[in-house]
This record gives C-alpha cells, sequence and structure tokens, in this order.
C-alpha cells in the first residue's frame, strides 16, 4: 500500500513537526511503514 500526496496532506497535521536535518521527510516514512 502507498499513500499520494493528496491522501498523505489530509494526515499531515497528525504527525509531529520534523525537525533537524533530516533524510527523509514524513511522507516518505508513513510510506515506508505501509510497506512493512
Amino acid at each position: 500500500m502507498q499513500l499520494t500526496r493528496e491522501q498523505f496532506e489530509q494526515i499531515a497535521p497528525l504527525l509531529p513537526r520534523q525537525r533537524g536535518n533530516v533524510r527523509l521527510d514524513n511522507f516518505e516514512v508513513v510510506n515506508a511503514i505501509l510497506y512493512v
């Protein structure tokens, strides 16, 4: 399963803000979790 950007934008306010120098954005992390 993979989310589209439009689907992700609906749940983005529920996720914590990213801080610091990170490689992956929350969109990629959520899709990786759904893949597993």
